[in-house]
């Protein structure tokens, strides 16, 4: 099938939830939010560090969020199926970082959601199975972003009646 129909769509709620939504209101997001990347650009390294609950860091949420981007971006460039040799654990391990991993880490992100962002928004055949994986690459990010702001409250959006 060809995605020409949902491009507008799934690229305007991908761009709210990395970039917040535009000044006349959202879909996912309250007006006033920032987005994930400005969120994450207000976390130092040492909060990306830390572990609530024994759970996973922001850092490793950050990082996963990045590879799972980098293979959805390498099927739209050369399709395949890079998932088959994914190695999802490596970043559920990362716990401390420092400065400069962090930045790393961010930049790295930014720069596949951009890709992404551009990708979702290009008409492409796709079977069912690959639409399906484009619109839960959103849902995916979403769940990350949700878990960030349970995570540390400075990544949170604006609160009910702030805005």
């Amino acid at each position: 099938m060809r995605t020409d129909e949902f491009t507008k769509a799934m690229t305007r709620v991908f761009s709210e939830l990395i970039d917040g939504p535009n000044p006349k209101g959202g879909v996912v997001l309250n007006t006033g939010d920032i987005g994930l990347l400005r969120s994450l650009d207000n976390i130092s390294a040492a909060d990306a560090s830390r572990s609530t609950n024994d759970g996973a860091t922001i850092a490793a949420h950050t990082q996963h969020a990045r590879y799972g981007l980098e293979l959805m971006n390498e099927w739209a460039s050369n399709g395949g199926n890079p998932f088959a040799n994914a190695k999802w654990d490596a970043a559920w391990r990362i716990s401390q970082v420092d400065d400069a991993q962090w930045q790393e880490i961010r930049n790295g992100l930014r720069a596949e959601t951009g890709r992404w962002r551009d990708a979702l928004g290009t008409p492409r055949e796709a079977s069912n199975i690959e639409l399906m994986g484009m619109v839960g690459s959103i849902a995916h990010l979403a769940y990350h972003l949700g878990a960030i702001r349970q995570i540390n409250k400075t990544a949170r959006g604006p609160r009910e009646g702030t805005f």
